[in-house]
């Protein structure tokens, strides 16, 4: 009974989230060469804010969402009881632990929620983007995921203006509209070396930022 009731208490809190997000920024899916089907994908994002992952959450479809898990810092999301529950229980995260003394592979833990069916929610940069550059150097772990699950889709995704809603040491949301950009699906070619994918992951992930107004 415990674990039905926290399982409707989830619920009813990620509802909850999705509504606020909405409200908040009028978050706007954009669909760009690919469509919101039920298809097994890895979704990589731009990260310039903690509300980065809840915006592109919000905004899926809901037979998307149910089956959508962000890879996010067990550190961050255990850090108190109520990150405790919305993490793992609400967004269903993937934790993994970014401590060096920990000896847990997070590619495993990775690969496994791949394994299961589901699709992921990933920020390849690893960390927040605090600097005036549109993306910091990717980390290995989607060149990874590319080679050893070839048959998943890796989905560039951009999310824009959420920094500008929310800007560090502001407390009152500006009232701006944040879009969420899903491109065309790209996948690691044979014989393709990290390198040269990362490269065209970030390209793929850049070309779809909003124009800068002039």
């Amino acid at each position: 009974m415990k674990k039905i009731l926290r399982r409707v208490a989830a619920d009813i809190v990620g509802n909850l989230l999705r509504l606020f997000a909405r409200f908040i920024t009028a978050v706007r899916p954009v669909w760009q060469g690919i469509e919101p089907v039920p298809k097994q994908r890895v979704y990589f994002s731009n990260h310039t804010s903690n509300g980065d992952m809840p915006m592109i959450w919000s905004c899926l479809p809901p037979a998307l969402r149910r089956t959508v898990r962000p890879v996010a810092a067990a550190d961050y999301w255990l850090k108190n009881p109520i990150r405790a529950f919305v993490g793992p229980e609400v967004f269903n995260c993937v934790l993994v632990d970014r401590r060096p003394e920990v000896q847990d592979k997070p590619m495993d833990k990775i690969l496994a929620a791949l394994d299961e069916g589901s699709s992921l929610i990933i920020f390849p940069e690893g960390n927040r983007n605090m600097t005036e550059d549109p993306l910091l150097p990717f980390k290995a772990g989607l060149y990874n995921m590319g080679v050893a699950r070839p048959d998943v889709d890796l989905v560039p995704t951009w999310v824009a203006n959420l920094n500008s809603i929310m800007p560090k040491g502001e407390v009152i949301p500006l009232p701006l509209i944040c879009t969420v950009t899903f491109g065309e699906p790209i996948h690691v070619k044979d014989g393709e070396s990290k390198d040269d994918f990362l490269k065209r992951a970030a390209e793929a992930l850049l070309a779809l930022r909003p124009e800068e107004p002039t």
